[in-house]
């Protein structure tokens, strides 16, 4: 049996000697999962259940990534919001999604639930700051809470998003900010029209987000 050989994600500065010095906004300042002290209060807010292995550190709920480190706010969870926007019905429906301004992919204009907010609340946040479009007071269908195969993961923190379905009669205008470098609607009858529609213009559609926007399609095919 080979050894097991992870590849260590850490960016510099979330590398513990970087932390010492400064703590990025957006993370928190545990330098290991060891220096966690909630772990159980995180294993009650997960939305995907996870166990702690024998040093008290966070797995994995799928098992080992080949990656280990943190790339991500936090140790263990991290929550995401991803709100499907579609807009019509049958061969005129659409699909809202952004070009992420970091892998430059077609995605869901989702992110990360920030600290004391609700996913609802996120969904509504998210989807304003990236494309302008403002739903809120509309009342989506959640389509699951799952985890989400995102390059940012490894054996010890990785993201698990609310998924939800909003229902537009017509596509409304939309305009990039935050992290997104664009903002397009495109054609979902199905994944195949919609994967010849990004490829037709030069573009790839994000791979994590497929399972997401699937499940959409399966939901409005009911």
């Amino acid at each position: 049996m080979s050894e097991y050989d992870p590849v260590d994600i850490t960016p510099p500065e979330l590398r513990p000697e970087a932390l010492a010095h400064h703590v990025p906004s957006w993370a928190e300042a545990a330098r290991t999962p060891s220096d966690v002290q909630d772990w159980a209060q995180r294993q009650k807010r997960a939305l995907v259940p996870f166990e702690l292995d024998g040093r008290g550190w966070p797995v994995h709920p799928w098992g080992r990534t080949g990656r280990i480190g943190r790339n991500l706010g936090k140790w263990g969870e991290n929550q995401a919001a991803d709100p499907i926007v579609v807009a019509g019905s049958g061969p005129q429906r659409q699909v809202l999604l952004i070009t992420r301004d970091d892998i430059y992919e077609e995605a869901i204009p989702g992110g990360m639930v920030e600290p004391g907010e609700t996913a609802p609340a996120a969904l509504v946040r998210e989807l304003l700051e990236e494309t302008s479009v403002d739903l809120y007071g509309h009342h989506p269908t959640i389509l699951g809470r799952d985890i989400v195969d995102d390059w940012r993961n490894s054996d010890h923190a990785w993201v698990a998003s609310t998924s939800a379905l909003y229902q537009l009669p017509a596509t409304v205008t939309a305009t990039a900010d935050d992290d997104a470098a664009e903002v397009h609607w495109w054609p979902f009858g199905s994944l195949a029209q919609l994967d010849g529609a990004i490829t037709a213009a030069g573009r790839t559609l994000y791979a994590a987000h497929r399972p997401l926007l699937q499940r959409a399609l399966d939901h409005l095919a009911e």
